[in-house]
Formats: structure tokens, sequence, C-alpha cells
């Protein structure tokens, strides 16, 4: 079954504005062709009531009461025959037509009442536009006589006068859409260029050619530019996280497979310890390379983690491995105090931190979370103190150096740190050792908030 490619967003985009650019024009259209057609028969009717004016000042009244028409009509228009002009002047004993109603036999409407007037449209009246106007002329005798006059104009002046308008005002009307159509091409064009050029770099980096969208892109983008860099580093920074545990499992298994293999070329049975110990030792190493290898770094678009629900966990647990110690961990953790990441770090950080105090303090740990500013991603800050013996300086610079490790099968502060170390490289933070004023060891842990997004 074949799926249909969807549409490109400078297509979809052009299609959405041509359509409502052409609605719109089209409505436009509309409107003055209906104003236009409007004012065409206002101007009809205006013509006509200049016709019955001009009768009304070219007839009089004679003393018989007959009402006199010129045969020279001031209209030159009603004189002549076919000219599309016509007159009929109607009364009690009166019936004149202008010359122009020669060879046409036009259906009258029927006459208006004196002072009133009418205004048919040509589909009342076969085709013609007629303005009726009643009158009447005061004879000798005092009496009013009542005539009406009707001026007519056939429909095919106005429909040619309307068929120019609209050639001419949709002609007008498509260039314009065209022209506005090309316009708006080449706007969308130039908007959605950022667009092309994320989508283009991000082949460079598939193709190997660069490490990252470097180029500078409009604010819009420059969140979205940003999280992919960050999701581009996570991503390497977790394949170099797992080619080092495996580089470094594969040196650790070195030694002790060889003293095995020695052994086993000896007499493994005279000592059987050696063997127990070798394996026990490659079992270790294995489990905490595995561990190095399950941090998982930066998440670009993690959720928010409540600390205290985390650290609780823990610490239950910790105060029943060492519940004859009688330990007591304090929380100072404000209550907006969040991680961004994955909830296994959060545990593997706060549970390699608090097990190292725990195993190290007096009596007392104090965890302590803090929560920073950030526009995009507030940050945060956590602090472990205890009342142990603290950390020696110069041993904490060598923790804290990258690739420098020291032996990773001393208990304590060995590799517990080393795991948290690494993942505080992940997640592009900053770890520092000093003391505490509970008169140990102080352990800072600084995840900066994101300032943009």
């Amino acid at each position: 079954m074949s799926v249909s490619k969807p549409f490109s967003l400078t297509t979809r985009l052009t299609l959405a504005a041509g359509i409502a650019l052409i609605a719109f024009l089209g409505v436009t259209g509309l409107v003055l062709d209906r104003a236009f057609s409007e004012s065409a028969r206002d101007a009809v009717r205006d013509r006509l009531q200049g016709v019955v004016f001009t009768l009304l000042a070219a007839a009089e009244l004679t003393t018989d009461g007959e009402l006199f028409l010129p045969d020279a009509s001031p209209e030159p228009r009603l004189s002549r025959p076919g000219s599309g002009l016509y007159a009929h002047v109607v009364g009690d004993t009166l019936s004149w037509d202008s010359s122009s109603m020669v060879g046409n036999n036009l259906v009258w409407p029927q006459a208006v009442g004196v002072g009133q007037s009418q205004f048919l449209l040509p589909s009342e009246s076969e085709g013609m536009f007629v303005l009726s106007q009643g009158v009447a002329w005061e004879s000798q005798s005092g009496l009013d006589v009542p005539f009406t006059f009707h001026a007519a104009e056939s429909i095919l002046a106005y429909e040619g006068q309307m068929a120019e308008f609209r050639r001419s005002l949709w002609g007008w009307l498509g260039a314009a859409s065209l022209l506005l159509l090309l316009v708006q091409s080449a706007v969308l064009r130039w908007s959605l260029r950022p667009l092309r050029n994320v989508a283009a770099d991000l082949a460079r980096v598939q193709r190997g050619e660069t490490d990252t969208i470097e180029r500078e892109y409009p604010l819009e983008l420059a969140g979205l530019t940003g999280s992919i860099n960050t999701f581009i580093g996570a991503e390497r920074k977790q394949l170099a996280r797992f080619r080092n545990a495996l580089a470094d499992l594969a040196h650790s298994l070195k030694t002790p497979l060889t003293v095995m293999r020695t052994a086993l070329d000896g007499k493994p049975a005279d000592d059987p310890e050696l063997l127990r110990s070798q394996v026990g030792r490659m079992d270790d190493i294995v489990s905490y390379q595995l561990k190095r290898a399950r941090t998982s770094g930066h998440a670009t678009f993690a959720r928010p983690i409540p600390i205290t629900q985390t650290a609780e966990g823990i610490v239950q647990t910790l105060e029943q491995a060492y519940r004859d110690r009688q330990i007591r961990c304090d929380f100072d953790i404000d209550p907006k105090a969040r991680f961004f990441g994955e909830a296994g770090d959060l545990s593997e950080l706060l549970g390699n931190l608090l097990e190292n105090a725990f195993k190290w303090c007096e009596g007392q740990v104090l965890l302590t979370a803090v929560l920073l500013p950030g526009l995009a991603r507030p940050g945060l800050e956590l602090r472990i103190d205890d009342d142990g013996p603290g950390i020696a300086e110069d041993q904490a610079e060598k923790l804290l150096q990258r690739g420098v490790r020291g032996d990773e099968k001393i208990d304590g502060h060995g590799i517990g740190l080393a795991v948290v170390r690494e993942m505080v490289d992940a997640y592009s933070a900053t770890m520092s050792i000093g003391r505490s004023d509970l008169g140990g060891a102080q352990i800072l842990i600084r995840f900066d908030g994101e300032q943009s997004q």
C-alpha cells in the first residue's frame, strides 16, 4: 500500500495563503461589482429623470386643456428611431410617443398618481428601465389636468457598461492576485530559509562534516538548535562513556585473568582461595564498569523529578544498613527544587554520595537541595555534609581531575565518587569537595539553569 508523501511547509503555506488571498480578492470583486451595478442603475434613473424634466419643460397646455409637445424633441435620442431611449406621455385625452418609438411596440406601465414617481428595473418591464412621473397642469378653467410622463432606456447600454467594468475589474484583480502570490512565495521562501538551513546543518552533522549546528539562527529557532546541539553532545558523551567503560573493563580484567591462567597452568587445587579472590575481583570490576556505563547523561527533554521522595527512600535503606551506629540524616530541601534528568541517575547520584557520607560520618549527615534560577529551566544545587574525618585536599583534587583515577577498588571515597564524577560530567554540571561546617567533608554539585529555550 503506497503512502502519499506529505506536502512541504512551503507548499502548505503557499496553498493556504493562496486560497485565503483568492477568497479575499473574490469577495472584494463581488462587493465592487455589486456596488458598481447599483451605481450604474442609479445613473440610469437619474438620466431618465432628466428626460422627464426635459419633456416637462418643453410641454405646453393649450387653451382647450390639451397638452402640446413639439415634434422636435429637446433630447436628440428621442428623435432617432431605435436609439434605445424612449418616451411616452399619457393623459385622459392624450397619448404621445417619441419619434424613437417608431417600429417598437413597448408595453408601458399603468399611469401613476399626481406627484408620484415609479422606477422599474428590466426584470419588471420587458428588458427596459422605466421611470414614470405623475404631474398635473392647471387649465384656464382652474381645473387640474393629470398626466403621466414615462421615460424608458434599453438594458443594452447598462449591460455593455457592466461587461466593460467586469472585464477591467477581474483583469486587474487577477493581475494583482498573481503579483501578490509571487511576492508571497518569495516572502515565504525567505522566511522559511532558516528551517532549510537547520535541515542542511543536520545533514552535515549526519555526514560527519561538522560536530554541531554552528550557524546563528533567529530567536524562534535558537532554542531548537541549542537543544539539538545539547542532544548531539549528550549522545556523543554517552557513546564515549560506553567505549571508555568497555576499554576500562577489558584493561581491568587483564590482571585477574592472567593470575587465574597462571594458577591453572600450575596447581590450582593447592590454592583455591586465589581463584576465588580473583573471581570476586572480576565481579566487582564488571559491576562497577556496568554502573558507569548506565550513567545516562544530560536529558534535554526530561521531566522534573522532586528531590525529597528519592532522598527519603535512600536514607531509609541506609539507616537500616547502619542502624547500629544511630546515624541521623537531616534534610534542608527547597520544595521547588527539581532534578531534570533520569530518575535512575538521581538515585545513583544521591545513593553514592549519601552512602559515602554514612560510611565516613561520626553520626550526622545533612542533605541540602537549593533551587537555582533559570529562564528556560531552573538549576539545582546539591550539598552533602557529614561530621566525619573529611577528605584531604590533595586527594580531592586527584578525584576531580578528568581522566585521572585512583585505585577504583578502594572502599569509601573511591568507586562511589568516581561514578558521581562521571555522572556530573555527563550532565555538564560542576562538582567540588571541601570542608563542611559539621567538621567533615562537604560535596557540592551544581546543575546550572538554562538561560534560553
